[in-house]
C-alpha cells in the first residue's frame, strides 16, 4: 500500500472525483482535507473547484479568523493562499514528482471581510531533478475586489524509487 505522502495530488484528485458530484461532497472533501492538514483545516476552507492546475477555495469570515480590526487575520489569508497554490500545483504534478513549499510572499491590498475566494492557475514545469517553481494566486472578496496577492515557491523533485536512499534535497 502507498505511504500517506506518496502522490498526494493524485490521491486528492481521486478523492475529489468521488466526492464532488455528491450532495455535500465538496464540504466532505474539504473536511477530509482539513483532517489531513489540521492547521489549515482550522480555518474551515471549502474547496469549490479542484482541477489539475486550477483551484478555487472559499473562506467565510467568522470570529475565529478575525483580527482585532474586525477583518480576516493576515495569517488566515496567507494560509488560504498557500492552500490554493499547493492544491493547484500538487494536483497537476505527475505521481513521480513531489513538492514542498520553500518560500512564500503575500501582498495585503485591502481589508478582507465577508466571504473570500482564493484562486490559483498554474502549469507545472517538466521535472528531471530539483527545481524551484513559482506559483501565484489571488484572494478576492464577494465584490470581486482583490484583497491579497500571493506568490509561493515550491521545490519540485523526482520521487526516489522504493528502497532507494533519499536524495540530499529530501
Amino acid at each position: 500500500m502507498a505511504r500517506s505522502l506518496d502522490a498526494p495530488g493524485a490521491r486528492l484528485r481521486a478523492l475529489w472525483d468521488r466526492l464532488a458530484p455528491l450532495p455535500g461532497g465538496r464540504k466532505i472533501f474539504s473536511l477530509a482535507l482539513g483532517w489531513m492538514v489540521p492547521y489549515t483545516g482550522r480555518l474551515g476552507p471549502v474547496v469549490e473547484t479542484f482541477q489539475p492546475g486550477y483551484v478555487r477555495v472559499r473562506l467565510t469570515e467568522r470570529r475565529s479568523v478575525r483580527n482585532h480590526l474586525g477583518s480576516v487575520h493576515a495569517m488566515a489569508l496567507a494560509n488560504l493562499g498557500e492552500l490554493a497554490t499547493g492544491l493547484a500545483l500538487l494536483g497537476a504534478l505527475p505521481a513521480d514528482v513531489r513538492g514542498i513549499l520553500v518560500g512564500f510572499e503575500i501582498d495585503y491590498l485591502k481589508k478582507a471581510r465577508g466571504r473570500l475566494t482564493a484562486e490559483c492557475r498554474c502549469e507545472p514545469p517538466a521535472v528531471r531533478g530539483p527545481v524551484d517553481h513559482a506559483v501565484a494566486g489571488t484572494i478576492r472578496n464577494v465584490a470581486g475586489d482583490e484583497v491579497a496577492r500571493v506568490r509561493a515557491r515550491w521545490r519540485l523533485d523526482l520521487r526516489a524509487p522504493a528502497g532507494a536512499a533519499p536524495s540530499r534535497t529530501s
